[in-house]
């Protein structure tokens, strides 16, 4: 509010000066609050405006003028002066609004990192998805992508690569087998012919966390990183950088069940609390029933009271049918 303020009091000081200059006081000033009041309302707009569509519309604002002049420098010397200024307005409204507002939809994705990267001999690539240790070791990234609902150039970073090779060296056989099958993942998803895995090589030597190196490599080339940790998400939000997060899409496509919905389920053991059941969905969900221990072993109808959602998953709890 205070930078605005003071654009406003430019404006006016500038009006006010001119004003003078050309001794119509008033109307210089009434014209600086104008210019200045139009300043802040742009600059509000721009501010929810990304930058990437900004530097794009600028860009093809320059290059639609620039056009404009090129094809109409022919008839610079055949067509009378009137006509002639008639014709470059035209022109140069035409191309240049046109190149302002497609360079303003094309440049959503674009940013000085991504520029400089052109202007080092680097293809511009599209639909970048960088892959966090957690979701390579995870692997459930493998099946979703041979289903087709995820397609794309696949970025692996080298340090990455390090991470798990180190995972894979660990002398603790738990860690070692999921380092193991997070190299088996990655040979797997190579080999699949509807996406593209690449190895690159940038690093952050002065960035010690692999977190912030992730980060900074989305910020670098423009691409989304695909994690299970929760913490990186929120962190990465946090820098504008887009995240996928598999867990949540493993919660969203969880089946829905509504209270007073009848479910057949077989009761597998007792419960925490006194005389209850305990089955699961097919998608692993814990279903708790009331009155539901003298039924286990059995498949039976359950009514579905309650579904408590928490940051840990879905529970539900449910009672017999007869019960109703």
């Amino acid at each position: 509010m205070f930078i605005r303020a003071i654009i406003i009091v430019i404006f006016l000081f500038a009006g006010y000066m001119y004003g003078i200059k050309y001794e119509a006081v008033n109307t210089g000033l009434i014209a600086g609050l104008l210019f200045g009041l139009i300043a802040v309302f742009v600059e509000s707009k721009f501010k929810k405006v990304p930058f990437g569509s900004v530097l794009g519309g600028l860009l093809g604002l320059s290059t639609g003028l620039i056009f404009a002049n090129l094809l109409l420098f022919p008839l610079r010397y055949v067509i009378d002066a009137e006509v002639r200024a008639l014709y470059f307005f035209v022109f140069n409204a035409i191309f240049g609004y046109g190149g302002f507002f497609a360079g303003l939809y094309k440049g959503k994705n674009l940013s000085i990192p991504a520029i400089i990267r052109l202007f080092k001999g680097h293809e511009a690539e599209e639909d970048l998805k960088i892959l966090d240790t957690s979701v390579i070791i995870d692997g459930r990234i493998a099946g979703i992508i041979e289903t087709g609902f995820m397609e794309g150039i696949f970025i692996i970073p080298q340090f990455i690569l390090q991470e798990l090779q180190y995972i894979a060296d660990s002398p603790d056989p738990m860690r070692r087998t999921k380092g193991r099958r997070g190299l088996d993942i990655l040979h797997r998803m190579q080999k699949m012919p509807n996406i593209k895995v690449k190895i690159v090589e940038e690093d952050f030597p002065k960035i010690k966390e692999v977190d912030a190196k992730l980060i900074a490599l989305a910020r670098l080339i423009s691409a989304k990183i695909i994690t299970n940790d929760l913490n990186l998400s929120k962190i990465a939000e946090l820098q504008e950088v887009a995240v996928l997060n598999i867990n949540e899409i493993s919660n969203v496509l969880k089946p829905v069940v509504l209270p007073g919905e009848s479910l057949n389920l077989f009761i597998v053991k007792e419960g925490k609390e006194h005389n209850q059941g305990i089955t699961y969905l097919d998608d692993g969900t814990m279903v708790v029933i009331e009155g539901g221990r003298r039924f286990i072993g059995k498949t039976i109808e359950i009514v579905v009271t309650s579904v408590l959602q928490t940051t840990a998953g879905r529970m539900i709890f449910a009672k017999p049918k007869e019960e109703e």
